[in-house]
């Protein structure tokens, strides 16, 4: 096993201050977002009472803030600094539970519903310029979520970004983006003019499905990854990584079918779901890692 330079930070003294001077900004940012979002849902029940805003999606938004503060704030986000098994779980809650749950809120959508007409024509846009329908292709997404891995794990960035604070939070906004793209370019309720159809996105999904596996799998297997951490713990955080994104990956899969509509015959054309529907993840993959 390929070990890289990465320094650990002293995990039994409890979280340090610059953890603990990071968590009021945490708090902070995550109570603005969900007062932020709930505003909007209420202007938009007062603007259009016939339709209203759907207390599921708010709800979304609600739980999928609330995992970003499981990911961040003690004991997991200061445990992740030097156990790479709460390293693991911090992973999957801001890169691929969080992201399911926020993008099946639709915020683009509350948002559009909110601002005035001038201001979403704008947004609206920018979301079909070239740069963001390039951006909301599930294949760009997938290269940027689950193609990173590789060299996150088996090149020294990992041991680079996680040596500073810095470094881990640009790593955490980097999970949290993706895969949120990942996420709605898959199956998510708001608008996405560049979307492909359900076969298509199928396809991008198993392929995520099986990239996540062979990621897990390698680092089970300690094959040239840079990751400084007892043998236990790499196998350890590979289970979590197998077994956790297979979770979310089946999740994703089941919203993204609960978006499939059949298609119309006699003139109708299909029925898609390309900018409406729910989001969530799915995955399956190959050989699992042993016992």
């Amino acid at each position: 096993m390929e070990h890289g330079p990465h320094q650990h930070h002293d995990g039994g003294a409890g979280p340090g201050f610059p953890e603990l001077l990071g968590q009021a900004p945490v708090l902070l940012l995550l109570t603005a977002l969900a007062c932020g979002y709930l505003l909007g849902a209420r202007q938009a029940r007062r603007r259009n009472p016939g339709r209203g805003w759907s207390t599921r999606r708010s709800a979304s938004f609600l739980a999928g803030l609330g995992l970003l503060a499981l990911a961040l704030l003690p004991p997991l986000g200061p445990a992740a600094h030097s156990d790479f098994r709460a390293h693991m779980a911090q992973h999957l809650l801001i890169g691929m539970y969080a992201p399911l749950a926020l993008v099946l809120a639709a915020p683009v959508t509350l948002l559009l519903r909110v601002l005035p007409a001038a201001s979403a024509r704008r947004v609206t846009t920018v979301l079909h310029s070239a740069p963001a329908r390039l951006l909301a292709h599930p294949a760009v997404a997938l290269l940027l979520s689950t193609g990173s891995l590789v060299p996150l794990y088996f090149t020294p960035l990992y041991g680079t970004l996680t040596a500073h604070p810095a470094g881990h939070w640009l790593l955490h906004l980097h999970l949290l983006a993706s895969g949120c793209l990942f996420a709605h370019a898959v199956a998510g309720p708001d608008p996405a003019p560049a979307r492909p159809g359900v076969p298509a996105r199928l396809v991008y999904l198993a392929a995520a499905i099986a990239a996540h596996a062979l990621v897990s799998q390698a680092l089970y297997g300690g094959f040239h990854v840079y990751v400084d951490a007892p043998v236990a713990q790499l196998r350890q955080g590979a289970e979590l990584m197998y077994w956790g994104g297979d979770l979310a990956e089946l999740l994703l899969a089941g919203a993204l079918v609960a978006t499939w509509r059949p298609v119309r015959r006699g003139g109708a054309g299909p029925v898609r779901a390309a900018s409406g529907g729910v989001p969530g993840p799915g995955r399956r993959t190959a050989a699992r890692p042993p016992a």
